[in-house]
């Protein structure tokens, strides 16, 4: 059985992205090892874990060259808010720790009140508050 569901992203400086994500709420998880080349974070109340690998050692891992996060994307990562407010202090956090938003905070469809970032290497976020007494059904 599948104990637990891991996200490996490849990072031009691992110590960059370590000030980044730490600086926008994310808690470093020194349990999986510590090197210069990686940093592993939980993140949420399930403690997702996330990992973060220089280039080289990604590609490494996973046989191939990274895809070039800038100039195009393959997967949005999203992170559930428990209120509007939490998801503009998150936005808030993030352009201080050097992220760029690509959607600032507003409400989407109604019932969704959330904003998208691009981290320090050009992977897209989004922290979403989701209304779902108000979602549309059927």
């Amino acid at each position: 059985m599948i104990k637990s569901l891991w996200v490996n992203l490849p990072v031009k400086n691992v110590k960059n992205s370590k000030d980044f994500f730490t600086k926008i709420g994310f808690q470093l998880n020194l349990k999986h090892g510590v090197r210069d080349d990686s940093a592993c974070f939980m993140v949420g109340d399930d403690n997702f874990i996330i990992m973060f690998f220089e280039k080289p050692l990604f590609e490494d891992f996973v046989a191939t060259s990274v895809a070039d996060s800038r100039s195009g994307s393959e997967v949005l990562f999203s992170f559930d808010a428990e209120s509007a407010e939490e998801v503009d202090d998150f936005a808030k956090k993030v352009v201080e720790a050097g992220g760029t938003l690509y959607a600032a905070p507003g409400y989407k469809d109604g019932w969704m009140y959330g904003c998208g970032f691009i981290d320090l290497d050009g992977q897209r976020w989004n922290i979403l508050h989701m209304d779902l007494g108000k979602m549309p059904l059927g």
